[in-house]
């Protein structure tokens, strides 16, 4: 089977599109996180909006490849979410089922389809969208939980806190709300197990 006119062909172009769309609205998460004050989270989400920008560069580079001539045009239809407003805790709890419904519904159906019409390798490609949108799932679930909870500097045990800013460490059940070595606000502390892959 030719890759141009099958459902993977559209399928690399639907999640080429909605890792675009996701790439954006991460970086409007990071901004609001900035905004906040939140420096580390902001970071974290900017890797993740990183990780987007290279899923949609390898689904591009199978749409290209499928063809030696320019493609001037993919007719797609497909949903993709709009619900970011600007609360940086509902914004974390919508990425992380936006990368949810990607890892456990989508990406699995468009595998199982390549893998149907024998395009094995991109198959197998997005099975590893699959597991890395899975991981941002989580992270975004977790920091939406600290969030929401007002847990993102607190630890039921005795923590090591580092200032992303300078590298000053300090032992506690809380961060410093500033850190003593370089002034930089709490949102520069980063958050123990809150890390991209």
């Amino acid at each position: 089977m030719e890759l141009i006119g099958s459902k993977t062909y559209k399928n690399l172009a639907k999640a080429f599109a909605g890792e675009c769309m996701a790439q954006n609205r991460y970086k409007y998460i990071e901004y609001g996180a900035r905004q906040k004050g939140y420096k580390n989270i902001a970071s974290v989400i900017d890797e993740i909006v990183y990780q987007e920008f290279n899923h949609a560069r390898m689904f591009y580079s199978f749409i290209q490849a499928a063809s030696n001539d320019t493609i001037c045009n993919i007719d797609i239809t497909s949903g993709y979410p709009f619900r970011q407003k600007w609360e940086l805790a509902d914004n974390l709890a919508f990425a992380a089922e936006d990368e949810h419904d990607e890892a456990e519904r989508i990406y699995p159906e468009y595998a199982d389809i390549a893998e149907d019409e024998g395009f094995s390798d991109i198959a197998g490609l997005f099975g590893n969208v699959a597991a890395v949108e899975l991981r941002h799932n989580e992270l975004f679930t977790r920091l939406h939980e600290l969030l929401a909870g007002g847990r993102l500097y607190k630890a039921d045990e005795p923590t090591v806190w580092r200032c992303a800013d300078c590298g000053y460490e300090a032992e506690g059940k809380s961060a410093f709300k500033v850190c003593p070595l370089c002034q930089a606000k709490q949102g520069s502390v980063v958050i123990p197990g809150i890390k991209t892959i």
